[in-house]
């Protein structure tokens, strides 16, 4: 294992540090022992602007990005908006590598996503297999802007010595994810159908697809502490899988979540709406060897800390 990056004297920044995964993040530095870490609002600094970037970093002097900042949103919206979710994730990625290698930062760390793995990658999905096809088409185009984030670090490594780390965590949940009707992924969409129908009495909410497609999930909190592992021990950019290595399917993901919000009626799944890819399971080997790392909290555990914290927020 690399010797570890002492995280505690440095000046941090970490964009999205005000969201969902960047809270957590936050936290995680906190515990570390980290008091110089900055969280760049979207109103202070448009990252996709490239003006705004290199004005971030002359105002304020990184020496370690994690750069957390996306747009993001679930099948629907990838499927509204492939150019939105292109060009933003792209832009960012691009203006921050590069203004970074400019200002001579000592880590970047980038995260990835799951849904970057080919279609029809063999399961558990490996790093190593990559690149052995393409995305699932649905969000397709999200998940070529992430994967070019790496091949650019790749090369700056290669060319400046830019030392970078790259993970690729599991579908994320947990308090603070984004419940929005139209954008939200598949934990907070059915966690909010559930408790509305749980009020309203209805007898029914709708699923999309069949419900046969399974899916791997990370708590939030777990993975907040993988993204930090990897910035205090990597150097080079190859990508390293966060997640549980456990998957389980829509259908019986919507029983349990069902089961934890006390909501007792059916799903109607629609099959006119896609399943994406059919599966979705990572080996979360190399992370275990390269971070010491590995996911803490079980997804019964975790829907409950959410379901809770959405029933507190009203």
């Amino acid at each position: 294992m690399a010797q570890a990056m002492d995280l505690s004297g440095r000046r941090i920044v970490v964009t999205g540090g005000g969201g969902f995964v960047g809270r957590a993040v936050c936290r995680v530095l906190a515990e570390r022992g980290c008091r110089d870490v900055h969280a760049p609002r979207r109103s202070e600094y448009d990252l996709t602007s490239e003006e705004a970037v290199d004005r971030m970093y002359g105002d304020l002097c990184p020496e370690v990005v994690i750069h957390l900042a996306a747009e993001v949103g679930g099948i629907g919206a990838n499927m509204a908006e492939p150019g939105v979710f292109f060009r933003a994730n792209m832009a960012m990625a691009l203006h921050l590598i590069e203004h970074g290698r400019r200002a001579g930062v000592a880590k970047f760390v980038q995260v990835g996503t799951s849904c970057a793995y080919p279609k029809l990658a063999a399961v558990p999905f490996r790093e190593e297999d990559l690149w052995e096809g393409y995305p699932e088409e649905t969000n397709a185009a999200y998940a070529m802007a992430k994967k070019a984030a790496l091949v650019m670090l790749g090369a700056y490594r290669r060319q400046y010595g830019l030392a970078s780390a790259y993970v690729l965590p599991a579908n994320l949940y947990g308090p603070h994810d984004n419940f929005d009707k139209e954008r939200s992924h598949v934990i907070p969409a059915l966690i909010r159908k559930c408790v509305k129908a749980r009020a309203s009495g209805a007898e029914t909410i709708a699923g999309w697809g069949t419900g046969r497609a399974s899916r791997e999930f990370l708590y939030v909190d777990d993975a907040a502490e993988g993204i930090v592992r990897a910035a205090e021990v990597l150097e080079d950019p190859m990508p390293v899988n966060l997640g549980t290595g456990e998957e389980i399917t829509i259908a019986e993901l919507a029983g349990l979540i069902a089961r934890l919000t006390g909501f007792g009626g059916k799903v109607r799944w629609d099959r006119s709406k896609p399943d994406g890819q059919a599966r979705r399971r990572l080996d979360v080997s190399r992370a275990t060897e390269l971070l010491g790392w590995r996911g803490e909290v079980s997804l019964e555990e975790g829907l409950r800390r959410t379901i809770e914290w959405f029933e507190s927020e009203g």
